[in-house]
């Protein structure tokens, strides 16, 4: 009897972890795509960059492997969101330069482009990372 219980606390437990480490991750399906970002581009510091494509090359690129909530465009950047983050792919050099932020962050720095998206100060923000709509 104790046994059995033990083992559906133990399934219980491992379940509860998964869960957990699932709705965390960045790489969710809601997410930004971290992962493939980071195997399919070259790291530069807390960047990535892009040789000989353009923002718009790229951001379709990130686009068409996971879908943004909303897309956005200004001063040749392009704004991907992803809930509770954002990516900017900006012109650099002979390419692009791929950077991703949260979204209150990048919001404030890049607010003049963003005018129809959600402002995350405002009381209705919701993000759209896990806990949404709480």
């Amino acid at each position: 009897m104790k046994s059995a219980r033990l083992v559906r606390a133990a399934v219980a437990a491992v379940l509860a972890v998964a869960l957990l480490a699932a709705c965390s991750s960045s790489d969710g399906n809601n997410g930004v795509p971290r992962g493939w970002i980071r195997d399919k581009y070259t790291e530069s510091g807390a960047a990535w960059v892009v040789p000989s494509r353009t923002p718009k090359q790229v951001a379709d690129a990130i686009h068409g492997h996971r879908a943004a909530l909303d897309r956005a465009t200004g001063a040749r950047t392009q704004f991907l969101r992803y809930g509770d983050d954002m990516v900017t792919v900006s012109p650099y050099r002979s390419g692009s330069r791929i950077e991703i932020e949260d979204y209150r962050n990048g919001y404030h720095r890049h607010g003049r482009y963003l005018t129809y998206w959600p402002d995350p100060d405002s009381a209705s923000f919701r993000g759209g990372g896990p806990g949404e709509g709480k």
